[in-house]
């Protein structure tokens, strides 16, 4: 049987699903921001202990909104932060599970080809793929099967930001490491990248293939 402490915990989260459920964009925002404020660097059950052992019920939330919205949504860079807090939580691996069987990794290299979407919003999508990546040599595999290669080369070929396409260049260059079925196909992704216009791209492509060869 619950203790009464229990039921409390339950009952507040039900509240908190029912009020993301009902609220409409500005008040989702709000919510966002107040949940990476209070939760960034949390671990996986730091994360259950505040959603009561419900953690994944906000994410699947969070995925579902994303997969519907992120081709024109306004609060983007904030719903890729919050998916992030549960993607980067220490001991929080059925997290990634959760968020890559919505089709995740096919979200965040759509974002990277969507030309009205900010840089920021972007760079962010490569910092969850790394998150995706840093998880071991079969996401990194399930990130190359995606043609993510080809998109991250494509990103870091025409980035305007400096920041961004060094994100890439270390998500290439990992992907490029400890992944022996798709080093070539990122060898190759790099070399594409040289004739491009951007000589900061160049730079950090040939950095890559050098470390590579």
């Amino acid at each position: 049987m619950t203790s009464v402490k229990e039921q409390e915990a339950i009952r507040k989260l039900m509240v908190f699903l029912q009020e993301w459920d009902s609220a409409h964009k500005v008040a989702r925002s709000r919510i966002l921001d107040n949940f990476i404020k209070s939760n960034d660097g949390k671990t996986e059950p730091e994360l259950e202990l505040e959603f009561s052992q419900g953690a994944s019920l906000f994410l699947a939330r969070l995925t579902a909104w994303l997969r519907m919205t992120y081709t024109y949504s306004t609060c983007l860079n904030r719903l890729l932060k919050s998916v992030g807090i549960f993607l980067s939580a220490a001991s929080g691996r059925r997290y990634l599970t959760e968020f890559l069987e919505i089709g995740g990794v096919s979200i965040l290299l759509e974002i990277l080809g969507l030309n009205h979407l900010k840089e920021e919003d972007k760079r962010e999508s490569v910092k969850l793929l790394q998150l995706v990546a840093d998880a071991g040599r079969k996401y990194k595999e399930l990130i190359c099967e995606s043609y993510g290669v080809r998109s991250l080369a494509e990103f870091l070929a025409t980035s305007k930001s400096a920041e961004a396409q060094e994100d890439a260049q270390v998500l290439l260059d990992s992907l490029g490491h400890g992944n022996p079925k798709y080093q070539n196909q990122v060898y190759k992704g790099l070399i594409a990248v040289l004739p491009c216009a951007s000589p900061r791209a160049q730079q950090l492509a040939l950095q890559t293939l050098r470390v590579l060869q």
